[in-house]
């Protein structure tokens, strides 16, 4: 499974971005994807992920502003950021695992590259 997530960039606090994350593969549909991402000099955060079955957890520091969701026909799972402020800056990963769901913070098998949200000030 390759993993290849869009749509980082540069935007003022207060504003959105769209995260995207492709899928190769004919099996998407039966993978957990999650969104975890790593600011400078900081280690890795689970963000949100969303189960094959369409069950999704947040951690509680986007709950409420980030949503995440999937289309299994396109092999894409989204992320939405509302209300983006500095301390979301940070290179955002998507990741892929298959198996069980709990722990949802864990052993995710497969990582796409990581796109940059930068929220300025």
């Amino acid at each position: 499974v390759q993993l290849q997530a869009f749509g980082g960039g540069l935007v003022q606090s207060g504003g959105s971005l769209r995260l995207s994350c492709s899928s190769s593969g004919r099996t998407f549909s039966t993978y957990i994807m999650g969104w975890f991402r790593q600011a400078p000099g900081e280690e890795r955060e689970f963000l949100v992920a969303i189960t094959a079955t369409f069950s999704t957890y947040y951690a509680d520091s986007v709950k409420g502003r980030f949503t995440i969701s999937r289309d299994n026909a396109k092999n894409t799972v989204f992320l939405q950021m509302n209300r983006l402020n500095p301390e979301d800056t940070a290179v955002y990963y998507c990741a892929a695992k298959r198996g069980r769901v709990l722990p949802i913070t864990g052993g995710y098998e497969y990582w796409g590259q990581g796109t940059l949200v930068t929220v300025s000030s």
